[in-house]
């Protein structure tokens, strides 16, 4: 059920994600067609409220309150253990912290009251028609790739974090030679040598490079959560969503001229 429901979950991104930005985007924290907020969240609810079934305002209810915690918990957990900010609903009303707000809690509560009274019904049946020789082995193989797949993601993200200390190096560099050259031909007395104008240049390109360096190695995750925000490197994290945007905006013009 954890995986039916995250894969469920992860193409409802998907879609939701195509919808607003006209192109494919795989849309979760790991590299497969699963988030795993989904399948702790309906898992939860089904849990703690699935005895409540009968009465649809408390499991609506309910199903706000324990879905808007869990992505409250995870979006907390999260920034603290990678450094990062993977979603932000500062600018909805009645947010949280940038966490949740009170607009997609109260559709978090619709969807789960959907889930209970229509779709996990439905889905037992069909995990009941699967022979229990078969049941194991399928899970057996799920965990397997899930587990993989979370190591290889942290992997990807302490990788990114170690560019963006790079790339912070560099900017902290550039900004420090230019301020100098700039302190220099500010009273005109001397002029920029061939030399130290060359080592700045050496400086922007080396910026330019990481970024797209950056961009090419965490294509997926930058597309994936395009509101990103660092703790540590929040000026260079900017520059690269930046870079980030500008490519997204001209394959949107691309998929709008194919389109019409």
């Amino acid at each position: 059920m954890f995986f039916i429901y995250a894969f469920l979950g992860w193409c409802t991104e998907v879609i939701y994600a195509g919808v607003n930005r006209g192109v494919f985007v795989n849309r979760g924290f790991l590299n497969g067609p699963i988030c795993p907020i989904y399948g702790f969240g309906v898992l939860t609810v089904l849990i703690c409220l699935l005895p409540l079934h009968e009465n649809l305002l408390l499991l609506y209810v309910g199903s706000v309150v324990l879905t808007s915690l869990l992505e409250l918990l995870s979006g907390f957990l999260m920034e603290k253990f990678f450094h990062q900010r993977w979603w932000d609903y500062s600018d909805e009303p009645f947010n949280i912290g940038g966490y949740i707000c009170l607009k997609f809690s109260l559709l978090w509560g619709f969807a789960c009251v959907l889930i209970v009274e229509v779709v996990h019904p439905l889905i037992n049946q069909v995990l009941a028609s699967v022979p229990d020789r078969l049941s194991l082995p399928f899970l057996l193989v799920f965990s397997s790739v899930f587990v993989i797949d979370n190591v290889v993601t942290v992997v990807t993200v302490a990788k990114l974090n170690q560019r963006l200390q790079q790339l912070d190096e560099v900017a902290r560099a550039l900004r420090r030679v230019s301020d100098a050259f700039g302190s220099v031909a500010a009273d005109g007395s001397i002029a920029l040598s061939d030399a130290n104008e060359k080592l700045r240049e050496d400086l922007r390109a080396k910026h330019e490079e990481l970024i797209a360096l950056i961009h090419m190695e965490q294509k997926r995750l930058l597309n994936a959560f395009p509101n990103i925000q660092s703790r540590k490197h929040r000026e260079v994290m900017e520059e690269i969503k930046a870079h980030v945007r500008k490519k997204l905006e001209k394959k949107y013009v691309q998929y709008r001229s194919r389109r019409f």
